[in-house]
């Protein structure tokens, strides 16, 4: 046994020709579409319709959706890559990829058949956007605290509540609205009660509030939401009542891949200007890539740019295959993954010295980026806890670990 994983089999990563070959198409079309635009979507807070229409017509919104449903499949090292490739120039940009997927996993894995055809097309299609509607004024990390409600009256729902921090909810067609539907039965099983609705747009009674000017990811927006009296019919909630909890961790598990991806992308672009710069640069006439610390620096980033990208695929290719371990691989991903992010970054800075510090450089843009990499999606200290319980669940069923012990321990 390779702890927690049987078999060295389990550990490996195998690559296609194809996913090489998105690979090179998606970095061409950042190269040409994105970076050019990139420092000017930090400074005006603002990414362009048209550059998402040309994603579109790519049919990047369509990765990780089924073909049923106009897709391109459901490949979460796909979704590794077009995340990863993207964030290389604009992080923001690729928080667009995240709330869709946010959207969208609830409905393939929990939605009905009518609410996929409804749907997921369009969503795929890059006609539509969605976003996920879950942490409230009251409530971040602590999910089963939220305070929204939704009362069912005949075949309907009536929502009231509030919602913030909700990413892209200017831009979104849908929003996924988590409420609670009836009380917990006890204290230690607050979690239960809780059911998602699908609200679109323009529903009476909903409607953005504030805008938080946030200091990264400038671009993709956040928003506070308002429900009053917001009436849905009973076909809009997604999966059975009370199961909503359930269905935000089974989405979470998914998307943190994605983040983790957005924090190696970031790692890669800075090491790579760090790199050419200090090769360029010259000081008491070497350039400073001839001193030894400033070597060291490039090799200790270069490793932990290779340890996150090796978590962010092993959690892919393990979702991919159906793998329950991909859940916890994926919570270390996303935690080590933007830790070192942040890390890559100080040091970026530091070797740019006077001119990293310089905004039209682009280089500290992605330190404020990576800031709310670590928070959002489960707070890093969050992922930390997620996954020793989904470690010490997975043992228990391969019976590694006791009944007992797995209940005093989670």
């Amino acid at each position: 046994m390779v702890f927690p994983f049987e078999t060295l089999e389990d550990l490996s990563i195998r690559f296609s020709s194809e996913h090489e070959l998105f690979r090179k198409s998606v970095r061409e079309f950042v190269e040409k579409k994105i970076e050019p635009i990139a420092v000017e979507i930090d400074e005006k807070d603002e990414i362009p319709r048209d550059l998402l229409e040309d994603m579109a017509k790519h049919g990047f919104f369509g990765i990780g959706i089924p073909e049923t449903y106009g897709g391109q499949g459901e490949d979460h090292i796909n979704m590794v890559i077009l995340v990863e490739e993207i964030s290389k120039a604009s992080p923001a940009v690729s928080v667009i990829l995240g709330t869709n997927e946010l959207f969208a996993i609830p409905i393939i894995l929990f939605g009905s058949e009518e609410q996929r055809k409804k749907y997921l097309p369009l969503i795929a299609r890059g006609e539509k956007f969605g976003a996920f509607a879950v942490t409230e004024p009251c409530c971040g990390s602590d999910v089963a605290g939220i305070q929204t409600r939704a009362e069912k009256k005949g075949d309907r729902w009536i929502i009231n509540g509030r919602k913030a921090f909700i990413s892209n909810a200017d831009l979104a067609d849908y929003i996924l609205v988590l409420a609670r539907t009836s009380p917990p039965p006890d204290k230690r099983s607050r979690h239960m009660g809780l059911t998602f609705f699908i609200v679109e747009k323009g529903t009476p009674g909903f409607r953005l509030d504030q805008k938080y000017d946030k200091m990264g990811l400038r671009g993709s927006h956040i928003y506070e939401l308002a429900l009053e009296e917001v009436v849905v019919p009973d076909e809009n909630r997604v999966g059975a009542e009370d199961l909503g909890f359930l269905i935000a961790m089974e989405t979470f598990d998914r998307t943190r891949i994605g983040i983790a991806a957005q924090a190696v992308g970031i790692a890669q672009t800075l090491f790579e200007r760090t790199f050419r710069y200090v090769h360029q640069r010259y000081a008491f006439g070497y350039p400073i890539a001839f001193f030894q610390s400033v070597q060291f620096d490039l090799v200790e980033i270069l490793a932990k740019i290779l340890a996150s990208r090796y978590m962010a695929y092993l959690a892919a290719k393990l979702a991919d295959e159906g793998r329950r371990e991909f859940t916890f691989v994926a919570s270390l991903a996303k935690f080590f993954a933007s830790e070192a992010a942040e890390e890559i970054a100080s040091r970026a800075i530091n070797l740019h010295g006077g001119i990293g510090v310089i905004k039209e450089a682009g280089i500290e843009r992605f330190l404020r980026d990576v800031k709310i990499i670590q928070i959002y999606e489960g707070t890093n200290d969050i992922q930390r806890l997620v996954a020793y319980r989904q470690l010490i669940r997975i043992l228990r069923e391969k019976n590694i670990v006791s009944e007992e012990i797995a209940r005093l321990v989670v």
